[in-house]
């Protein structure tokens, strides 16, 4: 049941609508409509996803007059994305003064979200934001940009039909599609990155991923180890430990906890708007450095376990094997044998089209970094490899020229994304700069496609402008 929102968030709600009126906002309906083979319209685009990457494309196609746009997300409303997931964080990493999602409307920033309700003295004695409180953002700005958004709905299978893409749904319906947009996430254009060993059968009775659902209470006294020291493992590791684990082991296979997030450095608008142009060996290299550098948890993310006498961090203890040991799993590393009653995954995501079953038809038409480029041997990496190469529209490109032309209407807005464009796809701070380039190079696509009826309308406009009477006494 919706209720109506607080006098702050109406008159926010007043303003941004006043704001969008002024500037002519959503442009009027430009693109001719498309009939699909049963008869229906097709959708000028389908995003998949409504977090935070689809909702912000979406509005940004709205505004720019594509306005036959849906959302699909398996998630129930209000769910979207990780943020009230797997994102077991307290708080965002991200400063909360940034833009976001706001597409350079200042009334549709979180902090206008946020003044609206608690004022100026409430925002500006917030510290980081809360994960749940940029949930709440999220929903509301999803209310308020009036995107057509499907939920618990996902796209199981993506095939390409001549100048459309037939979608077929989770709920056994079929939708067509002129563009479609992955606008996924972080494990977009994959998914979990597993170890060898953790047999799938085991899987949420032994281990789990830190992305997967997981019954905390249930670890209430067990010996719980946590293999990986990002971000989502430390925060998993909090997570156990404060329903009351037993003990908590951490396993790092590197010897020292990385200090510096070297990734702050390739913040800024240079980057997000020059990082596709750059050559192809600085944008490996770049993305390789950051990746061997590799990202730090946050401060208060490893306070928050250390907090924990019965928490331990062991370094230099990869896995080298994993065996069960009857209603436990018995991993072995180069520190020793630990016996664990449950054991988290922290190991982040692989980016492998191969893995996605919607894009069983289209993934090996896909050019990979690794058949476009061929860094020197000293910066070689398998895992950057299959990275996509797509174009200065987010949109795949073909592993072999003239055989798959209706990718470049298949657009990655995704953490693929970012050996390519940079960080546009994902981050808070230049999620906006993303959707806005996303919108400008599918609208330039649609109207190249339609340049035809554009002129043929063209040709036809026959609106005058001079009546003939404007100037009495003479012929005009």
């Amino acid at each position: 049941m919706q209720h109506d929102p607080p006098p702050g968030l109406r008159a926010l709600e007043a303003r941004l609508a006043e704001s969008l009126e002024r500037l002519q906002e959503p442009a009027t309906d430009w693109v001719p409509p498309t009939f699909a083979p049963d008869g229906s319209t097709a959708l000028d685009v389908a995003i998949l996803g409504a977090g935070m990457a689809g909702l912000a494309a979406g509005f940004a196609l709205k505004r720019d007059g594509v306005l036959r746009v849906a959302l699909f997300d398996p998630a129930p409303e209000g769910e979207e994305g990780p943020w009230a997931t797997y994102a077991r964080m307290r708080t965002l990493r991200s400063p909360k003064q940034l833009a976001g999602p706001a597409l350079s409307l200042p009334d549709l920033t979180f902090r206008a979200w946020h003044e609206a309700q608690h004022g100026a003295a409430g925002f500006a004695a917030l510290g980081k934001i809360p994960t749940l409180m940029w949930m709440d953002y999220l929903r509301w700005y999803r209310r308020v940009s009036g995107l057509d958004i499907r939920s618990g709905v996902a796209v199981t299978l993506i095939e390409p039909d001549d100048a459309l893409f037939r979608l077929r749904l989770s709920d056994g319906a079929t939708v067509f599609a002129r563009y479609v947009v992955l606008a996924t996430g972080r494990d977009g254009l994959g998914g979990p990155r597993l170890l060898p060993g953790f047999a799938p059968e085991w899987r949420g009775a032994l281990w789990a991923h830190s992305a997967d659902a997981v019954e905390f209470a249930a670890l209430a006294g067990k010996h719980v180890v946590v293999i990986g020291a990002g971000a989502s493992a430390f925060d998993n590791a909090a997570e156990a430990l404060e329903a009351g684990c037993g003990r908590l082991t951490m396993l790092l296979r590197r010897a020292a906890l990385p200090r510096v997030n070297s990734g702050k450095a390739l913040e800024g608008r240079g980057i997000w708007h020059g990082w596709h142009d750059l050559p192809s060996e600085w944008r490996w290299r770049l993305a390789l450095a950051v990746e061997r550098r590799q990202t730090p948890p946050p401060h208060e993310s490893v306070r928050r376990v250390a907090a924990h006498a019965h928490a331990t961090l062991l370094t230099g203890a990869g896995i080298e094997a994993v065996a069960r040991d009857g209603d436990a799993l018995l991993l072995t590393t180069p520190r020793g044998k630990y016996r664990a009653d449950f054991t988290i995954l922290g190991t982040g995501f692989l980016q492998d089209a191969v893995l996605r079953p919607e894009l069983a038809i289209i993934a090996g038409q896909i050019r990979l970094w690794r058949d476009a480029y061929a860094p020197p041997e000293a910066e070689r990496d398998a895992t950057l490899g299959l990275n996509p190469w797509l174009d200065d529209a987010f949109a795949f490109t073909e592993r072999m020229p003239g055989t798959a032309p209706h990718l470049a209407r298949l657009h990655c807005l995704n953490f693929a994304a970012t050996l390519s464009h940079g960080k546009l796809t994902g981050d808070i701070p230049a999620i906006s700069a993303g959707a806005q380039k996303l919108a400008r190079g599918i609208c330039a696509r649609l109207l190249a496609a339609d340049i035809v009826h554009h002129a043929a309308r063209h040709a036809a406009f026959d609106e005058p402008e001079i009546t003939g009477d404007e100037w009495p006494g003479v012929a005009l």
